[in-house]
């Protein structure tokens, strides 16, 4: 298997989420719903009040950077980045329905990010760390941006075993395609699983106080296994890319037996998806 270098690895990670924007964009309700728990968590860990101000890297389609903005209040500051503008496009196009004027968001990239030292009170990465090709040099950035004894808060998907919500899709994906092992330390939704990983480049950015906690939640709640199926493929960038590589016949075989597999685990009217990650947090 050849590795990608940096570069274009970036790129294809920056292709893979823009592919699915206007996905993102249909499935808001449902992503808010799911990720709550962890929104609210985070931002309770990040210490942020009325006047803070807030990074919010990986910002995507504007959570938790949102939810931040409405606690700093008007005399806070919130400013979220993200690699790809189209779904920043989300995010603006819902706070600008919100009249929320304490908060903006930039296309920058994480890694190479460089503001005013000490500028910031707290820094949020949700589901964003595990999928830069240089998570270090992020961090190191990050630690810059806050001020002294400022808080980070962030999420990781923990072990794959506990994340049925997507591991269904890559399981039954293996049956109809060999996925390819990616190297340690490659970016992906379980780059950072390993607890002890996520510590370790927590610490030698400089960061202090590391504490990690697990947290289960329903990622998905949809009424049966197509309706998972429809949210997934607007959703799940990473394995679309594979799904796409799929003959047509063969794919259409693979979506009726991950919709079948997604039935059994129905409950009731419900059909609740869930996921395990990460919440970390710690001080400068």
């Amino acid at each position: 298997m050849t590795t990608p270098d940096k570069s274009e690895l970036k790129e294809r990670i920056r292709s893979n989420w823009r592919s699915v924007a206007e996905g993102w964009r249909r499935r808001d309700d449902l992503l808010r719903k799911g990720a709550a728990p962890v929104t609210e968590r985070m931002l309770e860990l990040s210490g942020i009040s009325s006047g803070s101000r807030l990074l919010d890297i990986a910002s995507g389609t504007g959570e938790p950077a949102i939810s931040a903005a409405q606690i700093v209040g008007e005399s806070g500051k919130v400013i979220g980045i993200d690699l790809v503008d189209e779904m920043l496009a989300v995010a603006r196009e819902k706070t600008g329905k919100m009249n929320l004027g304490n908060i903006e968001f930039h296309c920058i990239d994480a890694e190479t990010l460089d503001f005013t030292a000490g500028s910031f009170d707290a820094v949020t990465i949700r589901w964003g760390l595990m999928f830069m090709p240089e998570p270090q040099a992020c961090l190191a950035a990050a630690h810059k941006a806050l001020k002294q004894d400022g808080r980070i808060s962030l999420a990781c998907w923990a072990a794959p075993e506990k994340n049925p919500f997507v591991g269904i899709l890559i399981r039954t994906l293996s049956k109809y395609m060999e996925i390819p092992v990616p190297p340690p330390g490659t970016p992906g939704i379980f780059a950072f699983s390993n607890s002890e990983r996520l510590k370790d480049v927590l610490t030698s950015a400089g960061f202090r106080n590391i504490v990690l906690e697990e947290m289960t939640i329903n990622v998905i709640e949809v009424d049966d296994g197509r309706a998972y199926w429809e949210a997934m493929s607007d959703l799940a960038a990473p394995v679309m890319a594979l799904v796409r590589q799929l003959e047509e016949s063969v794919r259409s075989d693979y979506i009726d037996e991950v919709i079948k597999v997604a039935d059994t685990l129905k409950q009731g009217e419900t059909l609740c998806m869930r996921g395990t990650t990460w919440i970390a947090s710690a001080d400068k």
